[in-house]
């Protein structure tokens, strides 16, 4: 087993840029760490190219003018990850008890390697011990037969296929549920709730071509960094052209300040750099309606008293009049709003929102980007409704170059919801499945993540199957969680490697290893496809041609259509074996059930940069009870849905650049300086000295819910760091334990990570 971390770890500045020889150095550490063959550095040359595989990483956009390498540092972390030579074997689980597992790391887990066998939980024993398929298949079945189907969740992780998510969503409402909860639920349903009641659609609105043609980007709460870092080289080209990026964003993040291009021999020679901010607003945690609030403020005040002179107007009238609703009740809010309240709540002065106004007010084309620092909060769906009151102030929705630009997390987190992975009745035609399939799918709405973990910690759950990701990890309430998952009558994992959530055994438990994205998957007719929806809607074929990690893994269809022909009546509509046979059956059977969508679904598989799925509000078209695009005061100012005291504290749970969600690729974090440790707690040194603690100290994090319940994170490294005053910084999945379940957005129950109220304990 390889151990990363140092004895003793070390954390300081980094002076670098994102990108340049630190990528480099980073890609050559993991590349030998995974023991990788030359086979993977070929796949690497396919990744994010047509015909080649889609990334397993992040979900932003694959252009159709490719560069020689279309990967970042972090998705040849996700590609070196799955095709490791390292192997987790039978043999393996012969040595090591369930309950002594939980003592490793998460990063000492998944580093142990692919998974290779069907494995059965032993409690006598409490050890996975090898079974067959078959055994497997036919014991899950007999246990989910005789349970109320409401009892009963189906996750799905985003990195799942168009075709497997498909399948497994129709699987599950077939059974009798549309308990569907998935990785949207944990990150942008804030989007799809926010966008859906503003502008009728449920994702952004732009494309990549978008890029080239706007003259500013406002970009919120994203680390392009280490989150989405292929999306450096689209802002580098806008930065190039004279672009404005004005950043809000509490952390100064590497990769939102300069950028030295990897694929560019003279700037890695040279060492050059591009600067991405033109301005860097270090908003507090929770305080982003407050700074969009203050932008509107004077955009609105400028055109009040330009209207009162009969000069030019600052907002575009003619496309609020024509294509708006309740500008009138906004515009009046901003006007009301005391700029005291708005420094105060935002922590930035009314200069700095004023500097960002006037690059706003002389753009002709805005894009507006955010990612889960907007959506992860009580708040969190006003956050989303605030970026569009802002674009409508000057008609930036439905023309090039302007738009929301949300960042989706995993590769095809978007498209499950596409093609029916979602809890809402409304967003499934459920009259179409029922013409299709012959039978009647359920109404009722179905369970979300936080209703999941409420029915698992209640028991009134009783069984998860979950295909891929790493649920228990992910979610809040860590430990009621992990205390309550071994009452679970059943409980299924889909994977490729080991990870937390496994070490936790329900009454009856497997675990069942798949076949990787970038493995080739040969089914009765050959070779097979699967295909990804990216950030903006772009739909795109991947053909994996890695050699599989063993001989004993099944494709996710596969594992799909054996559950449900032992959970479901036989229906001779559905032809579960024929699908995995051949997935351009499936392709067929989705194209069917949404043909608006999907036209031409199989010949338009591997168009280069992806086919488009179309959005009507990117027409104009506003599909909400009004008719219009809708405007929306806020109701408060800040996003946290806590107040303010004496010694509570702001936390943000973070990812290092390091990992991927909930797998860690190892123990450092280039960008922040901290090198052999996770157990970090980022913090102002003006708060240190208020709370009583110095540089180096281990000190602890309790919740500060007021609900009564314990909860604690020990061992936590004080580390001074340019951050808000009255917030701080720890590393997610660890800091999740934090967090309440009850802690979520309103309205799209999204967990609200980026604002954690909690107390530091010496």
């Amino acid at each position: 087993m390889s151990k990363q971390r140092s004895d003793k770890p070390r954390i300081k500045p980094f002076a670098g840029p994102a990108g340049g020889w630190g990528s480099v150095r980073s890609l050559a550490e993991i590349l030998p760490r995974e023991r990788v063959t030359p086979d993977a550095l070929l796949q690497l040359a396919r990744q994010n190219k047509p015909h080649g595989f889609m990334c397993t990483s992040c979900a932003w956009p694959k252009p159709a003018d490719h560069h020689p390498a279309e990967f970042c540092e972090e998705g040849a972390k996700a590609t070196a990850w799955e095709l490791t030579t390292l192997r987790t074997t039978p043999e393996f689980f012969e040595q090591h008890t369930l309950t002594e597992l939980r003592e490793w790391k998460d990063y000492d887990l998944e580093q142990h390697g692919r998974l290779t066998h069907p494995l059965r939980y032993d409690a006598a024993t409490d050890k996975y011990v090898a079974c067959s398929w078959e055994e497997a298949f036919d014991a899950i079945g007999a246990a989910l037969r005789p349970l109320d189907p409401k009892s009963v969740a189906f996750y799905s992780s985003g990195r799942t296929s168009l075709e497997a998510s498909y399948m497994y969503g129709l699987m599950a409402r077939m059974f009798g549920n549309q308990n569907l909860p998935d990785s949207s639920n944990m990150c942008h349903e804030s989007t799809s709730v926010g966008l859906k009641a503003a502008i009728g659609v449920p994702v952004g609105t732009t494309r990549l071509v978008d890029f080239e043609a706007c003259d500013a980007i406002f970009f919120f709460g994203q680390n392009v960094g280490s989150n989405a870092p292929r999306m450096l080289h689209d802002l580098r080209s806008a930065r190039k052209r004279g672009v404005e990026i004005i950043t809000f964003n509490p952390l100064r993040e590497r990769g939102l300040e300069r950028f030295t291009d990897p694929q560019n021999p003279i700037e890695m020679v040279i060492g050059g750099e591009t600067q991405i901010s033109s301005q860097y607003h270090q908003v507090k945690a929770g305080g982003d309606i407050a700074a969009m609030l203050g932008i509107a403020k004077f955009l609105i005040e400028w055109d009040d008293a330009a209207l009162a002179v009969g000069d030019s107007p600052v907002l575009d009238h003619e496309f609020i009049a024509q294509h708006t609703h309740d500008f009138h009740a906004f515009a009046d809010a901003a006007r009301a709003a005391e700029w005291a309240d708005i420094e105060r709540e935002s922590g930035l002065a009314r200069s700095a929102l004023e500097q960002a106004a006037r690059v706003y007010a002389k753009a002709k084309a805005v894009l507006a980007i955010y990612g889960m620092g907007l959506t992860q909060h009580v708040k969190g769906v006003e956050n989303v409704r605030m970026v569009v009151n802002l674009l409508l102030l000057r008609g930036n929705i439905g023309r090039p170059g302007a738009g929301p630009t949300p960042v989706r997390g995993h590769s095809n987190v978007q498209g499950q919801r596409t093609v029916g992975i979602t809890e809402k009745t409304e967003l499934v035609p459920v009259e179409r499945l029922k013409e299709l399939y012959g039978f009647d799918p359920p109404t009722e709405k179905g369970l979300d993540t936080v209703e999941t973990c409420r029915g698992v910690i209640d028991g009134s759950v009783k069984a998860v199957i979950g295909l891929g990701g790493n649920f228990l990890r992910a979610v809040p309430e860590t430990a009621a969680m992990e205390e309550a998952w071994p009452r679970l009558d059943l409980s299924v994992q889909i994977a490729t490697k080991l990870n937390r959530n496994h070490l936790f055994a329900g009454k009856i438990t497997y675990l069942l290893p798949c076949l990787g994205r970038i493995e080739e998957d040969v089914q009765a007719s050959g070779p097979q496809a699967v295909s990804t929806e990216d950030s903006t809607s772009c739909i795109h074929g991947s053909r994996g041609k890695a050699k599989p990690a063993g001989p004993h893994l099944l494709s996710e269809p596969r594992i799909v259509a054996e559950l449900a022909k032992r959970i479901l009546p036989p229906n001779p509509r559905v032809d579960w074996d024929g699908w995995v046979a051949d997935y351009s059956r499936i392709r067929d059977a989705i194209e069917a059930t949404y043909p608006a969508i999907f036209k031409d679904y199989n010949k338009r598989l591997f168009t280069p940069g992806g086919f488009w799925k179309g959005n009507k509000a990117a027409e104009r078209i506003w599909q909400t009870p009004s008719g219009k695009a809708e405007f929306l005061a806020p109701s408060g100012l800040s996003a946290t849905g806590f107040a303010d005291a004496e010694g509570r504290f702001r936390l943000m749970t973070l990812r290092s650049n390091d990992q991927f969600n909930t797998t860690i690729y190892g123990y450092h974090d280039r960008f922040r300086g901290v090198k052999g440790t996770r157990d970090v707690l980022f913090i102002n040194r003006e708060d240190m000295a208020v709370a009583g603690v110095s540089e180096g100290q281990t000190v602890a994090l309790e919740s500060d819910a007021g609900d009564g319940r314990l909860r604690r994170r020990e061992g936590l490294i004080v580390t001074p760091y340019d951050i808000p005053r009255g917030c701080l910084g720890a590393y997610y999945p660890e800091a999740n334990v934090l967090m309440p379940v009850e802690h979520h957005a309103e309205q799209s129950h999204v967990p609200a990570a980026k604002s954690v109220p909690v107390r530091i304990r010496v």
